[in-house]
């Protein structure tokens, strides 16, 4: 399975949770705090880890696509 991620900046309130939670996929702007997509198209094993953020994002910023 593939999984694409995508964001939206300008949703992201800077919570953090995602580079919390897939440091690998994610991480954030020094500056603001505003989400930064690493890995657009991350491995397998991070898949879960990926699903969990984009749950938890307060600003709904994070955009999962998956394809079998």
């Amino acid at each position: 399975m593939s999984m694409r991620v995508s964001v939206e900046e300008d949703r992201c309130c800077g919570s953090g949770q995602c580079v919390l939670l897939a440091p690998d996929v994610f991480d954030q702007r020094e500056d603001d705090g505003t989400v930064v997509l690493l890995d657009p198209a991350p491995p397998e094993g991070l898949h879960e880890e990926v699903r969990e953020s984009a749950a938890v994002c307060p600003g709904a910023a994070i955009g999962v696509r998956e394809d079998a």
